[in-house]
């Protein structure tokens, strides 16, 4: 376990603010969504699960500190690595398993799988498997916030290859000219699907300079810490609340699985060896863990009852998800159209390309 204690931002006031109990439920989250995936993962391999499985281990300290800092009017949406930020929003994790399991009870009725993990209720928007088809949606939220004159912020995460598509900069550009309260959270761990940021992006320095260009602020945080993430985030959404003006913020990260489970070649691209000093050093769930000791907040026994906690969650989530029924046959053309589904005048009119 690394020894790293994030000394420079735990003064920042924003931190200062947190009490004992806040800090050990900001561990609790990251274990949970750990162990949500790892579950996950072993009903993967076993067969139990179809489509993508697409895991953000390694990433965890990014979604629980931006759900720490998000107030009741704050939306957030996601790229296709999201399912921790779907459980750290809110979303239980029966309805996110029973949603892997492809079954009737899960969060999107077993029919989104992996980009299905919507959780409205907590105002949160999904995961969307197309890059940067988010960021579009991102800044039409932050425009119904200010139209409605509620004082939000819309927390928009995408991937390093994101950046390099033409609606994130089209995003981008309206989210500056209309004043628009939108954070992207670009997760920069360093590979699109399985090519280097080096060979995808032609980059001076870093990728959220590019916001420079749009006359939007931006800065660069490391991901492996939870104080510096938090601190950082501050004064974006400080400018969101204020001035209703966007923010770009390239969070360093790393993902310890392949691009999915299904990456064959995650060992082409990147070393066992690099991944090892990743996991031993810049574990940001061990950081943090090494943080709360340092600071008293934390000891074993404490530990052992969180980690105990969340796998029996899962593992309760799991067995409903097997319990659980598959949706109906019938019900496939369901949840398509909201017109048709309610049997509204324009729902009963005209063809539809599903139609006989």
């Amino acid at each position: 376990m690394s020894t790293s204690i994030d000394t420079d931002y735990a003064l920042a006031e924003v931190n200062l603010a947190l009490t004992p109990e806040a800090k050990v439920q900001i561990l609790r989250e990251m274990v949970r969504n750990r162990a949500f995936e790892c579950v996950a993962l072993q009903h993967y391999q076993a067969g139990r699960m179809g489509g993508f499985l697409i895991l953000q281990i390694g990433q965890e300290a990014i979604p629980v500190a931006v759900r720490s800092m998000m107030g009741p009017q704050d939306h957030s949406i996601c790229s296709l690595r999201g399912m921790g930020t779907a459980i750290a929003a809110g979303m239980s994790m029966r309805d996110g398993m029973a949603e892997l399991f492809g079954k009737a009870t899960g969060c999107a009725k077993g029919k989104g799988g992996l980009f299905g993990f919507y959780a409205p209720e907590h105002h949160h928007w999904g995961g969307h498997g197309y890059a940067a088809t988010q960021t579009a949606l991102a800044a039409g939220l932050a425009f119904a916030l200010k139209y409605q004159d509620k004082a939000g912020a819309v927390f928009c995460y995408l991937g390093d290859g994101a950046v390099n598509q033409g609606v994130f900069h089209e995003s981008l550009n309206l989210a500056s000219l209309f004043n628009l309260p939108v954070i992207y959270l670009v997760e920069n761990n360093g590979f699109a699907m399985g090519t280097s940021v080096r060979r995808s992006s032609a980059i001076n320095g870093s990728l959220a300079q590019r916001a420079a260009g749009y006359n939007i602020e931006w800065d660069i945080i490391n991901g492996d810490y939870v104080y510096e993430l938090r601190a950082k985030l501050q004064p974006a959404i400080e400018r969101a609340y204020r001035d209703r003006r966007p923010t770009v913020l390239e969070i360093a990260t790393y993902r310890f699985e392949g691009f999915a489970i299904a990456d064959a070649n995650k060992f082409r691209y990147r070393t066992k060896q690099e991944l090892e000093e990743r996991r031993e050093y810049h574990d940001p769930l061990h950081l943090w863990i090494t943080q709360l000791w340092r600071e008293n907040l934390l000891d074993q026994y404490g530990l052992s009852r969180i980690r105990a906690d969340a796998f029996a969650e899962v593992k309760d989530a799991a067995n409903y998800a097997k319990a659980s029924v598959f949706p109906a046959p019938a019900a496939i053309m369901d949840d398509i159209y909201w017109e048709v589904d309610h049997a509204t005048a324009a729902g009963s009119t005209g063809r539809h390309f599903f139609s006989p």
